[in-house]
């Protein structure tokens, strides 16, 4: 007996030895150190963060953020619709405090009382459903029951129900493509909804938003597309990191280099190359187009930066859209600041050469566009007029308010002999150069790194003397200014050119030289010879015929100060930004074989009978 005890005595030594933790009471070394979930949001967080499924009209659930200071009541909810990670965009910092984990331009919001919402697009980020770039309103491009239109209505109808803290007002913003998707609320809208504020949006992707300008493609969108849209292995085009100026050129027409890097996998990319002109798959998708053949109904303020290297035509199109039925000019507002593509919602300084008094895209979200969506959203909150239109005067440095927009009055200033530039008609001449697509002209002096965003968020500001040189640029020069040129409104173009292809690309670019030779950019746009006389019909250009070529550039409020110069530049490559024209007439781009590519010499004409020019929208004398 006394033997047994021993052995037991032994054994119960040798396992208390064994498992320590458990007579003491600590964590077992094998216990798995996986938890089921962790909750980032402490009890010391000054917000509430909830994560919500809301389900749409055909039973898809729409992955949702909810963000509020702790303690909100009555609080009107700010809305944006996003394909960006709605839950990268509500958890930036992995901070307690509300105002690092939101982006900077909720501050203010969410500082006053406002509850913050973001919402994956169906089909990305954690949504169900399938997704369809821009996808189109239900129609005859859309046979399904659903689109952005009913996505944010049902949305809208489900967060008044189910968010205690709200005054059940809703308004809606952001750029790009939540600017798109702010807009696509505007249609049939739920009569919660109060107000929007589109930044940037994109509208009509072929007549000057993201994919094509003027007919001409804009090659950096196929990094767009591998990096949203791929499943798996997202990311940009692995064409490498040496010059993208070489990448481009070296695989040919946009086509073959979709083919070379698996780009035509993408539903997207075909879509692209089987529209390469104007036809009702684009047609029937602008957005001001819907927009101006319906009522507007909810008090709307358009934003967009007067360098937006990405959108600078959309929001300035809804306007001219949606105005003329503004009868007592208080439903529609156009704002035009100095800023890239959705700059408005950073600090905003300074552009690149570009230096402005204070941080203006503060400027603008605390005293213009706060007080609007207060005055919609907030009960009792001041009633405070919205400018009709405000813009950002860059030479003068300062906001201004007109009622309308444009402002000016359109003047020419014609290019003239020995490449000046007047106010006075051409008496003529012409002058000529080649254009050799195995040479195009860059948009931004080589090395080009279009990924890199010092170089992407600045090139519409970026000193145009690294091309002035070129044989295959013409520079247009004035005298020296004698007294200050407001222009506010879009410079239009008037060209008269021939080419001796059958096909050519025109870019116009209107410049402020400075006393000390810098030389500013305030607007460059490109147009495809082929749709002369038809977006939608494309024909082949008469050799030798000299031919009047308009299009606008982007809306500006720019003063020329007094011993400044203007400067016009005349080109036929703007590249890699946009694809090369092979200078000879093919159906399709696209399909633009090596030997289409040709030189052709250029001719650019002012004289009497062809005065080219661009028309200024001059205010004041």
């Amino acid at each position: 007996m006394q033997q047994i005890r021993a052995m037991t005595k032994a054994l119960l030594l040798a396992t208390l030895a064994l498992v320590p933790a458990i007579a003491t009471g600590q964590t077992p070394p094998m216990a798995p150190d996986t938890v089921a979930e962790y909750q980032r949001v402490r009890p010391q967080a000054d917000y509430i963060r909830r994560e919500v499924m809301i389900p749409m009209r055909d039973g898809v659930k729409l992955f949702t953020v909810i963000v509020m200071r702790k303690g909100t009541k009555n609080g009107p909810i700010l809305l944006s619709r996003t394909p960006y990670d709605a839950g990268k965009a509500t958890w930036r910092n992995g901070s307690q405090k509300i105002e690092d984990i939101l982006p900077v331009m909720d501050k203010e919001f969410v500082n006053d009382g406002y509850i913050r919402v973001y919402q994956d697009v169906r089909g990305l980020g954690k949504s169900e459903g399938d997704y369809v770039m821009n996808r189109p309103l239900r129609g005859p491009l859309n046979d399904t029951a659903v689109d952005h239109a009913t996505d944010a209505y049902d949305t809208i109808d489900w967060l008044v129900k189910n968010v205690p803290e709200s005054n059940g007002k809703v308004g809606i913003t952001g750029s790009s493509y939540l600017g798109f998707t702010s807009l696509m609320a505007l249609i049939d809208p739920h009569p919660a909804l109060k107000a929007a504020v589109p930044q940037s949006p994109m509208v009509d992707g072929w007549m000057g938003d993201d994919w094509f300008h003027n007919g001409a493609f804009r090659l950096p969108g196929f990094d767009y597309f591998t990096d949203q849209m791929a499943r798996k292995n997202d990311g940009d085009v692995p064409y490498g990191i040496g010059d993208d100026y070489d990448a481009y050129l070296d695989a040919g027409s946009a086509g073959d280099f979709a083919r070379l890097y698996g780009l035509d996998a993408f539903a997207v990319t075909r879509k692209m190359m089987e529209h390469p002109s104007y036809d009702s798959y684009w047609q029937e998708q602008a957005v001001d187009k819907l927009l101006g053949a319906r009522k507007l109904t909810v008090p709307t303020m358009l934003v967009v930066g007067q360098w937006d290297q990405e959108d600078s035509y959309g929001a300035p199109a809804v306007y001219r859209a949606l105005e003329p039925q503004d009868t007592n000019n208080d439903m529609v507002s156009l704002v035009i600041g100095p800023w890239r593509h959705s700059g408005v919602n950073y600090e905003a300084r300074e552009l690149g050469q570009v230096q402005v008094k204070g941080d203006t895209g503060l400027q603008f979200r605390r005293d213009y566009m706060k007080p609007f969506l207060d005055r919609y959203l907030k009960d009792g909150a001041p009633q405070t007029p919205t400018p009709p239109v405000l813009t950002y005067a860059t030479g003068a440095d300062q906001w201004q308010v007109t009622p309308k927009w444009p402002m000016g009055t359109p003047t020419p200033v014609y290019l003239q002999g020995s490449f000046g530039l007047s106010w006075s008609k051409p008496d003529g001449g012409s002058d000529t150069y080649i254009s050799d697509p195995a040479k195009p002209v860059p948009f931004v002096p080589r090395p080009v790194h279009l990924r890199e965003n010092d170089v992407w968020r600045t090139w519409l500001v970026h000193d145009q003397r690294f091309v002035e040189s070129r044989p295959d640029v013409l520079t247009y020069t004035s005298a020296p200014l004698d007294k200050p040129v407001h222009i506010m409104g879009a410079p239009k173009v008037d060209l008269w050119a021939a080419t001796s292809g059958t096909d050519s690309d025109w870019v116009v670019k209107l410049i402020d030289v400075s006393p000390d030779g810098s030389e500013l950019p305030i607007g460059i746009e490109i147009f495809r010879g082929r749709y002369v006389r038809s977006f939608e019909k494309p024909e082949a250009l008469k050799p030798g015929k000299a031919e009047n070529y308009h299009w606008s550039l982007p809306n500006v409020n720019h003063v020329f100060e007094p011993g400044h110069r203007l400067m016009v530049q005349v080109q036929s490559s703007l590249f890699p930004l946009y694809d090369r024209n092979p200078q000879t007439f093919v159906p399709n781009i696209f399909n633009a074989k090596p030997g289409d590519y040709r030189k052709a010499t250029q001719t650019i004409y002012h004289d009497a009978a062809h005065p080219s020019a661009v028309w200024l929208p001059v205010v004041g004398e």
